[in-house]
């Protein structure tokens, strides 16, 4: 197989050939850009390989490409790379590597091509296509990387148990391929996974989180996830979510499976957003149910405060992930605690008051909250999910028409606490804080509008209330 007309449309390609023959070095492209050529998929990092010195080929191509001075080297790695118009370019020398049990850092020797094919995770990325004028264009594939291809295999080029002991992370990567590429795994190599599972608490926590959100970003997620728990990672990685599963059964009655139910609404969710957190936050929205889970003779189980137990454990979960503590945790802290709010609406009469505390708590996250709520309708009964997205929508309408009159998605009171002091004579205190919550409940419960006037001779009622008198009728 060659790919001469696919190289010909970028220049960049011949460039580099011709340096590498400048320098007689054996050059291919490798790796994850010739396996996305096959499946069409577009790809803006290209990796190169050369039998020799790597970076001595990456200097040379930056002069030949007018980049002189912009390649970035990494010599502990023996590797260099260069920006290139769109294009992230890699060079490394073909290498051996071993490994010390404790360690996924490798010991790395000069080696040939099909040694650096072998060193590689997966067979559909250890495919070479050769640079050199002789052979430009000529794919080099010594694993049957091809036949996997078009079978939608994972399969690790060596011996899967030596692949996944020597880096514990390729059983991430084999995961995360065949949940973003919709491939299944072949079955030596998801039983090398098993058979080493615990080697995964040797990498770190930053990279195992990495190539989980990656997961969590592929479409369906929940085959990632699946695939984790069926070979025994979840459990080392994250085990609060594999506490979700499993059914009890007291006196006939069940509740459903919360593991598979949150895999639902993670799926449900990503058909309707492409946001990281929010797909976060339907990992997460009940994942407290287990502590809370409850069986009484009358109601059967139940999960009370499940929402807010949850989003206390938010912080420790993100802490320990190493995912970041800022205002994303926050985010996600806050659909998982408000999560059953609209679901309790749809069962009520929907009053005014009930959507401004809504609007208040949500502020401008209320269409994310309302997206996973709507994600969080799992029934195998047709009929009731239309019934449930009948009536979000009929919540969403009633939060239009009162967000329209009542200006409350973030509101702060029109009237400060430098207002309240200054208008009484008072210091700081607990008297000003009182007040001003006072003006804020009476404001969400629909007693006066969102007026400064209104809010203003509401809070000298207030005053006068708690023995308070107006400054100038102190003077």
């Amino acid at each position: 197989m060659n790919f001469k007309d696919h190289l010909d449309t970028n220049p960049v390609f011949s460039r580099i050939g011709e340096v590498a023959d400048e320098l007689a070095l054996e050059t291919y492209i490798v790796g994850g850009y010739v396996r996305d050529i096959l499946l069409k998929r577009p790809s803006k990092d290209i990796d190169f390989v050369c039998v020799g010195d790597g970076i001595k080929l990456a200097k040379s191509v930056a002069v030949k490409l007018g980049k002189a001075g912009k390649v970035t080297i990494f010599k502990n790695f023996g590797t260099a790379s260069l920006r290139y118009k769109d294009f992230e370019l890699e060079f490394v020398g073909a290498r051996k590597e071993s490994y010390q049990h404790n360690s996924r850092n490798p010991e790395v020797t000069p080696g040939t091509l099909k040694d650096d094919q072998l060193r590689r995770d997966f067979t559909i990325n250890a495919l070479a296509i050769s640079l050199n004028k002789q052979t430009f264009g000529d794919l080099i594939e010594p694993f049957d990387g091809i036949r996997d291809l078009k079978r939608k295999m994972v399969r690790t080029p060596a011996d899967p148990g030596i692949t996944f002991s020597d880096d514990p992370l390729r059983m991430m990567r084999a995961i995360r391929f065949a949940s973003q590429l919709s491939f299944d795994i072949a079955p030596d190599t998801f039983q090398g996974i098993i058979d080493n599972k615990e080697r995964i608490r040797i990498v770190s926590q930053e990279r195992i989180t990495d190539e989980l959100n990656k997961i969590i970003m592929s479409d369906p997620p929940s085959y990632g996830f699946k695939l984790l728990y069926h070979a025994g990672l979840l459990n080392i990685i994250f085990p609060e979510l594999e506490n979700l599963q499993g059914v009890d059964t007291i006196n006939g009655q069940t509740h459903k499976d919360n593991f598979y139910h949150t895999l639902q609404v993670l799926d449900n969710t990503a058909e309707r957003s492409n946001d990281l957190w929010l797909r976060w936050a339907a990992i997460l929205h009940d994942i407290a149910k287990p502590a809370t889970k409850r069986f009484d003779e009358k109601a059967g189980w139940t999960f009370h405060g499940h929402e807010d137990k949850g989003a206390r454990m938010v912080p420790g979960l993100f802490r320990r992930m190493k995912l970041p503590m800022d205002e994303r945790m926050h985010y996600v802290k806050k659909l998982v605690r408000l999560h059953l709010r609209p679901i309790a609406l749809v069962k009520d009469h929907v009053t005014d008051t009930a959507i401004r505390r809504l609007l208040y708590e949500a502020g401008d996250d209320v269409e994310d909250l309302m997206t996973l709520c709507k994600a969080d309708v799992t029934s195998k009964n047709d009929n009731r999910v239309r019934r449930y997205l009948n009536n979000f929508e009929k919540v969403e309408r009633k939060m239009l028409k009162v967000e329209q009159k009542d200006h409350i998605r973030n509101f702060q009171p029109p009237i400060s606490g430098e207002d309240i002091m200054e208008a009484f004579g008072i210091p700081p205190g607990r008297m000003v804080g009182e007040i001003k919550e006072t003006i804020k409940e009476a404001i969400l419960e629909g007693e006066i509008e969102n007026d400064r006037d209104q809010a203003w001779a509401f809070m000298l009622k207030q005053g006068i209330k708690k023995g308070l008198r107006k400054v100038e009728e102190n003077n």
